[in-house]
């Protein structure tokens, strides 16, 4: 009974502090939010996904909570029902908000690989295009205008920055330099670094695209292979240790059943 008064005691505070008008508790979350430091980098990834307000931070920030909150009332629930003590609740509570945060985290950051195996895919075609539209007498903004408006993917979506971030007062080197830093590939980084040394040098510009292009193709295609090899580790598994097996039993089944009728005989 103590620990079920501890318990129901633990669960009603926050309840009743939850139902007071008088605090603003979005507002003290936010707040929190804002005074916590980014340890995790969510920003830079929210910022590499296209999300660069500090609201959506801050969402983000404060979903965890909301979950965490829930989790942990529902643990409340489940120790009041089953007679756990102050310490297992606690203790659980504990676990389920480090697990809620694990999952959002991983979540985060398989958008954000997603982001970059899209980007890195969608590179030599868009290099390609790139090199014959400057070919056909295109200046390089007309070109990747051209690109961002009847393109689709990650890598045209950031071409479409670029162009806004141009249509808003900035320089297109500029631009073109803020691409390479917020997208972490080192195709991409490579891209824009010859490209602005190109248009700041006068370097010819279609040579530059070309050898991009092949290199992007051997990228390509070396990445092809390497999943290639790691698929083939994975199908092994199956076979060694669960086809293997079975195969081995019916081959020799027979003959140990033979042995075990000798043997009785």
């Amino acid at each position: 009974m103590r620990n079920l008064a501890i318990i129901t005691l633990f669960f009603l505070i926050p309840m009743f502090a939850l139902l007071n008008e008088d605090i603003s508790w979005e507002r003290l979350s936010i707040n929190l939010i804002r005074k916590t430091n980014d340890k995790t980098s969510v920003r830079g990834k929210l910022i590499e996904l296209g999300i660069s307000a500090e609201g959506d931070y801050e969402n983000f920030r404060y979903k965890q909570i909301i979950l965490i909150f829930i989790s942990t009332c529902a643990v409340i629930l489940l120790g009041l029902f089953k007679y756990f003590s102050f310490i297992a609740v606690a203790s659980l509570s504990l676990a389920v908000g480090v697990f809620i945060l694990y999952l959002t985290e991983q979540k985060l950051n398989r958008q954000v690989k997603e982001h970059r195996n899209r980007i890195e895919s969608d590179f030599p075609t868009i290099v390609e295009v790139l090199t014959l539209a400057l070919s056909a007498g295109e200046t390089p903004l007309t070109s990747m205008q051209r690109i961002a408006n009847s393109g689709s993917g990650s890598l045209a979506y950031e071409f479409s920055r670029v162009i806004q971030e141009v249509s808003d007062g900035q320089t297109f080197t500029y631009s073109l330099d803020a691409m390479g830093r917020r997208v972490n590939s080192l195709a991409i980084r490579r891209f824009v670094d010859s490209v602005v040394i190109a248009i700041t040098r006068g370097a010819p510009l279609i040579d530059v695209l070309h050898s991009h292009a092949r290199e992007a193709r051997d990228i390509q295609r070396n990445n092809v292979l390497a999943a290639a090899g790691k698929a083939e580790l994975s199908m092994m598994v199956p076979v060694v240790f669960l086809i293997l097996p079975i195969s081995i039993l019916f081959a020799l089944w027979p003959s140990i059943a033979n042995l075990n009728l000798f043997a009785n005989g």
